[in-house]
């Protein structure tokens, strides 16, 4: 249980006591600094502690925003902080300073928490401060304020707010107005009745995969049980996060749940789709691994964009003042939104599809939205980049280098070369991924063309990231990596004509796609790329797309369906047990995506 300290005199009437009992506090109370002092030392040290004027009046909602939120080590409100295990040493010591200097006189209590507030900032705590919208958090001074504060907060429904604020803000048009209305209803059922997001994240879960199994009956029952599955599938999905936002329930293990899970379900139910379509006697499996390379692509170019930008300085690109003047424009907001096929606009189009047309024509539209989709957001975001006037940090660049995943071959060349060779890296990276893909597109199979562009593409590479990555345009060299990567693996598998070579062909890319989501979600968290041995072991895109090559040229097309098979399982055990070793364990990082992924 967590511990709150009452400083001060209490109020006759007030609900505060009873307020932070309903949070889970255990409240204590102090009539002084020194006493505050005592009370403090005698809280184990593994629990989150509260320092609370007894004076505060406020909503119980506002009280859990402050005290509760479990992703801060340090947050504060008027009249109150909040401190966990991790930051109670300094605390500690600002409670002290204050005892000290107040020589045990009670006047000390007053305002006590605004400094212990600005006390543990110059410590170097960063103490979070929530955004309270219409919610009242005061210390009032006397009894006319007291009332007036009161009167505040009887004017705004707690509940009302705390139910709004659970959808995110950046949402999509059919997230917004066709799930949140009720989903955000869902989410208070289930924390009334004790469910954790990550139960609800794991239903999500099932819901998909079972959506997927039925869409591979390839029966029409299927296919319409399939797009209903998928709908609610993603009703739940939205219900896990706005539970979390509604209760506070944020872990380590619902970041790690909610940022990998998505994807799963989504590529899951494309695989479904294809053996779907292949009991009715149609082969979609080089169209569902090409809607799972090109959804997977955007993504990271949404995310080298992202991190690039994380941190640049001087941003005055017209381009973004123009899409920040488009945005003053209701409507355009909400255009733009569903233009780039967010995840619920992109969900309900295969849903909708599935249940009243066929896998194909569902990929097809697939493909196409998204890749309307991504020139748009690419186009864009080129424009913003050549644009602007900005610095890239160091953080940045070592950020791109992480998501570029080269492997111990690119090393070898830049030990030899030196890093002597610098030109254009995102022209070098395209240049050569388009060297090898055409290669493997040109030829016969089992030829020895693509292997040459492969050895050519393994030379290349390293020079693109030869020197940090801090000009305009060289956030594209993770994209154009990942695009050459899984567009040989798909061409050669195609070449191949083998019954089972695309389906062995998909498990792989999607082994190292999560490899590849994983890595984004670490930096995300300030937790910085996998270890370096992972990389080195599953050989960097450069390894893995020579190695691909000489496969495809060196074994005939039944032994490179079982070659492809070997490896997507031993890339996937490799990147799944390092993965779930990092995330449940005690240093990961808890992130969690407040806007809508594409």
């Amino acid at each position: 249980m967590s511990t709150a300290i009452l400083t001060g005199q209490p109020v006759p009437g007030s609900s505060l006591e009873g307020d932070l009992r309903s949070l889970g506090f255990d409240v204590r109370l102090a009539s002084d600094a020194g006493e505050t002092e005592t009370l403090l030392a005698a809280v184990p040290a593994d629990q989150r502690v509260a320092v609370v004027d007894a004076r505060f009046v406020g909503h119980p909602h506002a009280l859990r925003l402050g005290l509760t939120d479990p992703r801060f080590a340090a947050s504060a409100l008027p009249g109150a902080i909040s401190v966990q295990p991790e930051a109670r040493r300094a605390l500690s010591r600002a409670v002290a300073r204050e005892s000290s200097a107040s020589g045990g006189l009670a006047v000390a209590t007053e305002n006590l928490a605004k400094r212990l507030a600005a006390a543990l900032d110059a410590d170097g705590v960063a103490v979070h401060h929530p955004e309270l919208g219409t919610l009242v958090a005061a210390v009032p001074t006397d009894p006319q304020e007291r009332n007036e504060a009161r009167q505040a907060v009887a004017a705004v429904d707690d509940e009302a707010v705390r139910l709004r604020s659970v959808v995110k803000a950046r949402d999509g048009f059919f997230t917004t107005y066709c799930i949140s209305p009720y989903s955000r209803y869902l989410a208070r059922w289930c924390a009334r009745r004790g469910l954790t997001p990550n139960q609800v994240t794991t239903a999500s879960l099932l819901t998909a995969l079972i959506a997927a199994g039925c869409a591979a009956t390839g029966t029409r029952a299927g296919f319409v049980a399939a797009g209903l599955l998928l709908l609610f599938s993603f009703v739940l999905d939205c219900t896990d996060g706005q539970l979390a936002r509604y209760s506070l329930q944020y872990s380590t293990l619902g970041a790690w749940l909610d940022a990998t899970f998505d994807r799963a379900k989504e590529y899951a139910y494309y695989a479904g789709l294809a053996l779907g379509a292949a009991r009715g006697g149609d082969d979609v499996w080089a169209l569902a691994l090409g809607a799972m390379i090109l959804q997977t692509c955007r993504h990271v170019v949404d995310f080298s964009f992202n991190e690039a930008n994380h941190d640049a300085t001087a941003n005055t690109s017209p381009t973004a003042a123009l899409s920040d003047k488009l945005d003053s424009v209701g409507w355009t907001v909400w255009v733009r939104r569903m233009i780039v096929l967010p995840i619920g606009e992109r969900w309900a189009m295969i849903a909708v599809l599935t249940a009243l047309t066929t896998p194909r024509i569902t990929f097809y539209a697939l493909l196409i939205g998204c890749a309307f989709a991504a020139t748009y957001t690419t186009a864009g975001r080129v424009l913003r980049s050549l644009t602007r006037k900005a610095r890239r940090t160091d953080r940045a660049a070592r950020a791109l280098a992480d998501l570029t995943d080269s492997g111990p071959l690119a090393e070898l060349v830049n030990r030899v070369t030196r890093g002597a060779v610098r030109y254009a890296p995102a022209l070098v990276a395209f240049a050569a991924g388009a060297l090898v893909v055409l290669g493997a597109a040109l030829s016969p199979y089992g030829s020895w063309w693509p292997v040459l562009g492969a050895a050519i593409y393994v030379l290349l590479s390293p020079v693109a990231v030869a020197r940090p990555l801090k000009g305009a345009l060289d956030w594209l060299v993770p994209p154009f990596f990942r695009a050459a990567e899984y567009l040989t693996v798909l061409v050669l598998a195609a070449k191949a004509d083998v019954n089972g070579a695309l389906p062995a062909a998909f498990g792989l890319v999607a082994a190292v796609a999560y490899h590849h989501y994983d890595t984004v979600y670490r930096i995300r968290g300030n937790a910085g790329a996998p270890p370096h041995w992972l990389v080195r072991a599953i050989g960097g895109h450069e390894g893995r797309t020579l190695l691909v090559t000489v496969l495809a040229a060196s074994l005939t097309a039944a032994q490179f369906k079982v070659a492809l098979t070997v490896i997507a399982v031993a890339v996937a055990l490799l990147v799944l047990v390092e993965s779930i070793r990092f995330w449940v364990s005690a240093g990961a990082p808890a992130v969690h995506d407040e806007g809508e992924p594409a």
